[in-house]
């Protein structure tokens, strides 16, 4: 693997700078390929050496890297190495690289490709408790909360991938005023026979009757604040109807977890901690940092002067708290109950303002742990639209994916007999829209587009999927060319060796991902492998070769199999093996 080759380099460093090997790990990396040029394998970053104080910052680079690439001599590992511009390039020997990187795939250690590197040395384990998905209760699931959904399934994936003990939360919407208005609403226009028939749907159509209402109407909008007064006053009628609320929301959401393969350790919610937010506000009290306004409410004074020129509202006038207040609550009482050593927030961008308050308060509190606390911001989907309307319903969404799927997959002509297409479209329609939304920054905003998105070619899920199902249909009906050695110089050809070049890539590729917990790094590398395993099989076919060479062509598409079907996991997505 990429671990052998780059402490082998750094250890020639080591020597050659008396230096520990452990100092170089971060200024070599693999150098990405390109179709049309052979490129050497490894590079070492000049500038990073004079950073670290490895080499002096002064005096002109490239006569550095002329300098010390004339110091590094040639060995069994490295046959190649020439100086470039404020960079030292490695040519690994030929029959090592393919040995070493096809090695694993031959002892069934397939899941453990790049997850050994020492790139993860540095990187902090332990626990993480990554929130996510968190939609409001009583409302369907939005395609909005589609991103929180699989944003922090991929980074919960990556995090656990690379040895993290993870806990994933999903914390509802489940608590404040918008169940005072839905409370209120129910007694004027709800009905428990159309609950029992289609309850998201029927709650939906009274929330939307009840905002329309208090628009205008002074008594609608009392009844709200009477109904949320009664629920933080824990009086039976109220608390009833919410639980009936909260259970029928969970129930329905689970099913659609379940169709995106994602799943949660912990449900949790506003409502657990509406208690403690009221012991928060105590302490904020005797810690002298509440302050009641000229409305008459609470805040916390953010503003670095101390000026009350930035505040955060933490209790209403009426003394009951609000989200952030609760949110105070949930952090303080999760680091005492999972002992987490970092948290993660997934939610929109429209929210950074809310976690930067969060932070500050509970640092203000004296809870130094608020540092390992992060916000993962996303960007906003447009153009999201079923053909059915404006208000799309992430239900909706995965249906008609996997209409337009199997309708694609009806009219291809490579398209196999299978025991249950309906499965397999759903699949291949969930990985279209992960693809879709993790190739860019997830910070951007982007433009849904049905027909790109479910394209059999190009950068899509789909391409993903095709790739993946070629690849099992080839080494299943090879299945007696399978042996547990080969002859490595039958994959020396430049196309055996491009594949090989861009797998050293993929520790590198995960170390950056948990660096941002940005998906599109390992988006774009496996979508990059899929174009080099489609020339491969033009141009290495197993069919009609000489064992010994079907042998070796047949390990080769094995690994590349097994990294994009691992890859593919992280992501969220589910493999699968007939197209």
């Amino acid at each position: 693997m990429a671990c052998f080759f780059r402490s082998r380099i750094a250890a020639k460093l080591g020597r050659t700078l008396q230096q520990s090997e452990d100092a170089f790990i971060p200024a070599l990396s693999a150098i990405p390929v390109f179709k049309k040029q052979q490129t050497a394998d490894f590079k070492l970053s000049i500038s990073t050496l004079r950073i670290s104080g490895i080499l002096p910052s002064s005096g002109d680079i490239q006569l550095q890297t002329e300098d010390l690439a004339t110091r590094l001599k040639q060995d069994s590992v490295v046959e190649d190495i020439s100086a470039g511009c404020g960079v030292i390039n490695f040519k690994v020997n030929r029959k090592l690289l393919v040995q070493k990187m096809l090695e694993p795939f031959g002892k069934e250690e397939d899941v453990k490709f790049g997850l050994t590197s020492e790139l993860f040395n540095t990187l902090k384990r332990g626990t993480t408790l990554v929130e996510y998905s968190s939609p409001n209760i009583a409302k369907k699931f939005h395609a909005g909360h589609l991103r929180s959904t699989i944003i922090g399934n991929f980074i919960a994936n990556l995090k656990q991938s690379l040895g993290n003990n993870v806990i994933r939360m999903n914390y509802l919407g489940d608590w404040g005023m918008q169940f005072g208005l839905l409370g209120a609403g129910f007694g004027q226009f709800g009905c428990q026979e159309k609950l029992k028939q289609n309850p998201l749907q029927h709650l939906f159509e009274v929330y939307v009757q009840v905002n329309k209402e208090a628009e205008h109407n002074e008594d609608m909008k009392q009844a709200a604040r009477d109904f949320f007064r009664q629920l933080e006053q824990h009086e039976s009628e109220a608390v009833s109807l919410w639980q009936q609320f909260r259970e029928i929301t969970v129930d329905e959401y689970q099913h659609i977890y379940k169709r995106l393969g994602v799943h949660f350790d912990i449900y949790s919610g506003e409502s657990f901690h509406q208690d403690q937010a009221q012991e928060v506000v105590q302490q904020l009290q005797s810690q002298g940092l509440l302050k009641t306004s000229e409305k008459g409410t609470g805040v916390v004074d953010l503003s670095p002067a101390g000026d009350m020129s930035s505040v955060c509202t933490v209790l209403r006038s009426d003394g009951t708290t609000l989200y952030i207040t609760r949110d105070l609550a949930a952090a303080i009482d999760r680091k005492a109950k999972y002992h987490f050593d970092e948290m993660i927030y997934v939610t929109d961008k429209s929210q950074e303002n809310h976690f930067h308050q969060l932070f500050h308060i509970l640092l203000a509190m004296g809870h130094s742990w608020a540092d390992r606390c992060k916000h993962v911001p996303f960007g906003l989907v447009r153009g999201m639209k079923t053909r059915s309307g404006e208000v799309v319903f992430l239900e909706d969404v995965l249906d008609e994916a996997r209409a337009r799927m199997l309708h694609n997959m009806s009219q291809s002509k490579t398209t196999k007999e299978m025991d249950n297409t309906e499965d397999t479209a759903e699949k291949v329609g969930i990985s279209a829209l992960i693809v879709q939304d993790f190739k860019g920054p997830l910070l951007s905003d982007y433009t849904f587009d049905w027909d790109r998105m479910l394209q059999a070619q190009g950068d899509t899920g789909v391409f993903l999927q095709y790739t993946h199902a070629r690849l099992c249909s080839l080494i299943r009906r090879n299945e007696s060319a399978k042996a547990a050695i080969f002859d490595p110089s039958l994959l020396f050809d430049k196309t055996s060796i491009t594949i090989l070049q861009h797998l050293l890539r993929y520790d590198e590729v995960l170390y950056q991902s948990a660096q941002d917990l940005q998906p599109k790094h390992l988006v774009n590398f496996l979508l990059k492998l899929c174009h080099l395993i489609a020339s491969a099989h033009r141009e290495l076919p197993v069919k009609g070769s000489s064992q010994v060479v079907a042998q070796a062509r047949l390990r080769l598409f094995s690994g590349a199999c097994s990294v994009l079907a691992n890859g593919m996991r992280i992501l969220g997505i589910t493999p699968v093996d007939k197209m």
